[in-house]
Parts: structure tokens; sequence; C-alpha cells
């Protein structure tokens, strides 16, 4: 397959377009593919909604990765347009996040471990046709479902802290949907979301302005989730 025009680029990888139903990603220099790989090939063997793998490509980097093209739009950009709910955004991330949890580990002996995404936010959920689709496996790991709740959370609050989106509002608004999810899975744990934070900390893609506002956002998601709680107590 030839590689085609750029389509698109994020922070760590640029998206070029190929025949057929394909992309193909070029990541950044120093980024490792093969653990994402694995992971994806994993979880559609397992069933939950990734982007399919596709075949090799001639003039291909070792690190990039042919995955299937999909088409609708982000969660994020449905929020935006108000086709999506704040409740029903709310709900689907908490429902995947769910169903991705039931999935064992590939390489963990923990019993309580699971696939983790670590990234799971409106940006990375793809509105296909289809059903909802599952994007962005870079920093995915294995470990107790609570620390994905928890990042989730802590991601969505530093993007409500953002004084420069004009979204800023409505996103809040989705994370404390979000939380009100989580209380059928045991809610976001204190040392869960300390170990979010310490994860969140070392990640070398962060904006200034994301690494600014951690405290504050891991702040944002403890209240709000004491609040819950005391509201269940009264």
């Amino acid at each position: 397959m030839h590689i085609g025009p750029l389509l698109g680029s994020g922070r760590t990888a640029d998206v070029y377009a190929l025949e057929g139903p394909w992309v193909l990603r070029r990541y950044r220099p120093g980024i490792d593919t093969a653990g994402e790989l694995a992971v994806m090939s994993y979880l559609s063997a397992s069933g939950f909604p990734v982007p399919r793998i596709g075949p090799p490509v001639e003039d291909a980097l070792p690190t990039d990765l042919v995955v299937q093209r999909l088409t609708g739009p982000t969660l994020a950009e449905a929020l935006l347009a108000g086709t999506v709910t704040g409740t029903e955004g709310a709900g689907l991330l908490a429902r995947l996040l769910r169903e991705l949890h039931t999935i064992p580990p590939r390489i963990s002996q923990e019993p309580e471990d699971r696939i983790l995404h670590l990234d799971l936010r409106p940006e990375n959920v793809i509105l296909a046709p289809e059903g909802a689709t599952v994007t962005g496996w870079s920093v995915a790991g294995e470990g107790p479902p609570a620390l994905d709740r928890a990042m989730a959370s802590l991601i969505l609050a530093q993007m409500a802290l953002d004084p420069s989106s004009t979204a800023g509002a409505q996103v809040g608004d989705l994370l404390t949907e979000l939380l009100s999810r989580f209380d059928d899975d045991d809610g976001v744990p204190a040392d869960a979301l300390a170990r979010a934070s310490a994860l969140r900390a070392a990640d070398p893609r962060l904006t200034a302005h994301e690494t600014e506002v951690l405290d504050d956002a891991a702040e944002l998601v403890s209240s709000l989730t004491d609040r819950r709680s005391a509201r269940f107590r009264s």
C-alpha cells in the first residue's frame, strides 16, 4: 500500500492515509509501539472495541502501526456539538471502562488485575457507525481497575481546569456525572487517585498547563468524591 497524505497530528504520532480502510500511525522518535500493538491485538481477540490491526506497509518504519480508519466524531466532538449529553457521555465512558475491566491481564499474575487504558478521555472514543471504539492505547497497562477510574477522572479534572478551554464547565459536569457512575464500581479510592497523580506527573507528554494544574485536579476529584460519600452517609 502507498502511504498517502497526512490526515492529522497528535501528541505522539502523525496519521497518514492508506488505501482501503486503513491509516498509518507514525510515532515520534523514541516511542516503542510493540506494547500498544500487543494490547490492541489481545483486546480485539477478547471482543473489546478497538481499531483493527492492518497489514504491513512497504516503506513503513519499525514503529509504525497500520490500523483501521474509523469514521464518525469523537465523543469530545459530539459533546461540544450537543449531539451527546454529558449524562450520556459519562455513561458511555463508565461502560467502556467496566467492559474493559472484565478482561483478564495478559501478563500479570495478580488475580485482581485487569487491562487498564490509563488515558480514557472523550478524544479517545470514536463514535463510529458500528459502535463506540476506543483508541489511544500507547500508555495502557495492567493493574487494579480503580487506578483506571482514577486516571480517567484526573484527566477530565485537568481539562475542566483549563482556562483557555470554552468547554471547561461542560467537562466539569461530565466529571461529576462520571464519578456518579463509578459509585457502582467502588468509586475512586484515595490511594488509587494518589497513584494516578504520580503516574500523570511522570508523563513527559503533559503540557505545561496540565503539569501546573495537576495538584488542583487531584484535589477537585478528591473533593467531588468526598462530597458524594458524605451525601450517601447522610
